[in-house]
């Protein structure tokens, strides 16, 4: 797997691969959400996917959320590649739809990518991604934490979604360092 093909796999290799919802009515969202407030570093504590076989614990490449900033209403993820030599920062922003804790944008090749903020309070977080490439519609579901304590209330919720989606466990990938300023 190279950074090239970046885009869709590291979204799936960091956050995480879930069900293949049809309906984007069938995800809840976050009430009153607020974008601003889950601004800064988070971990990936469970992933889950409908097509687990994109991400391989096996890979030597490996994709990690590093954290979440917003630019004006916008919402920016930061993910960084490593391994074999490899590091490589990748910025990825979507832009509100008008619907509360709701996101769109596209991916280099056309993929386009809705995000919804499913649930948080602010401290935990329930992502759910949906990506669609010429009708090849891939969701992705990741529970991420400010810290790495698991919150068992949390994790309940979480696996509901995965029982309820028809979900597949993924492997988790955390990085802990920033890349290596470039020379």
């Amino acid at each position: 797997m190279a950074p090239q093909r970046g885009p869709l796999l590291l979204l799936a290799l960091s956050l995480g691969l879930a069900g293949a919802q049809k309906n984007l009515d069938d995800v809840p969202v976050q009430p009153g959400f607020n974008a601003h407030e889950v601004e800064g570093r988070w971990l990936t504590v469970q992933l889950a996917a409908s097509q687990a076989h994109l991400v391989s614990p096996d890979d030597p490449l490996r994709l990690g959320l590093h954290s979440i900033w917003t630019r004006g209403e916008d919402v920016e993820f930061v993910l960084f590649w490593t391994g074999e030599g490899v590091c490589q920062g990748v910025n990825i922003t979507v832009h509100p739809t008008g619907l509360q804790g709701q996101y769109q944008g596209s991916l280099v090749g056309g993929t386009s990518m809705h995000v919804c903020f499913v649930s948080t309070d602010y401290s935990s977080l329930i992502l759910y991604i949906r990506l669609e490439d010429a009708g090849e519609v891939t969701s992705l579901w990741a529970l991420l934490a400010r810290r790495t304590r698991r919150d068992p209330t949390w994790l309940q919720k979480f696996l509901e979604y995965v029982a309820r989606f028809h979900l597949q466990k993924a492997p988790v990938f955390n990085l802990d360092a920033r890349c290596p300023a470039a020379e």
